[in-house]
């Protein structure tokens, strides 16, 4: 691949539109972009999370391989048409939670986001990809996007949810059980 980004200051947003893959230019405040911001931030508490010392290396091939596939997401909001998720990515975020929700009592109440620093931080990525999922859902009431992706973000919230709650148990912790008023 060439260099695609050769020069970082180019002053062409000053003016409050951005550009898209296909050349055209929308603005800044339009859902696709904030989708899109969305999305890179998503992005950022994955590399928050992966830069953990604490986080237990069965985790972090998965969690890799889901930062690739948000880059993804974004670039089908960036290019308008591009399909880039398919079921079977949807499909492996399912096994995943499968997996890993095998390992876990069942719940009988409500967990709250914590019991560590790496489990918080899980708490804190699920919580900002369902705020990623419902801004797509806005971009999809405007202009069709791909299914499989707003599934894959509802699939990568409940495996985020299951990574928190093994990472608030793992080496003797234990999960914080919300207290009825």
């Amino acid at each position: 691949m060439g260099n695609r980004l050769s020069k970082i200051v180019t002053r062409t947003g000053d003016a409050g539109t951005t550009g898209l893959a296909s050349g055209d230019r929308i603005a800044k405040t339009h859902h696709r972009i904030a989708a899109m911001g969305e999305l890179d931030e998503l992005n950022s508490h994955f590399g928050v999370l992966l830069a953990h010392e604490a986080l237990p290396d069965v985790f972090r091939e998965p969690l890799g391989l889901v930062q690739h596939r948000l880059f993804d997401i974004g670039g089908e909001l960036a290019l308008p048409g591009h399909v880039a998720i398919r079921e079977e990515h949807v499909a492996q975020l399912e096994e995943w939670a499968e997996r890993f929700n095998a390992e876990l009592p069942p719940l009988k109440d409500f967990v709250l986001p914590g019991g560590n620093a790496v489990a918080a931080q899980a708490h804190l990525t699920r919580a900002v990809a369902r705020r990623a999922e419902r801004s797509l859902w806005i971009v999809h009431a405007e202009a069709a996007l791909n299914a499989a992706s707003l599934r894959y973000l509802n699939r990568l919230s409940d495996l985020m949810f299951v990574i928190g709650r093994l990472l608030a148990r793992a080496n003797g912790g234990c999960e914080i059980i919300w207290r009825h008023a």
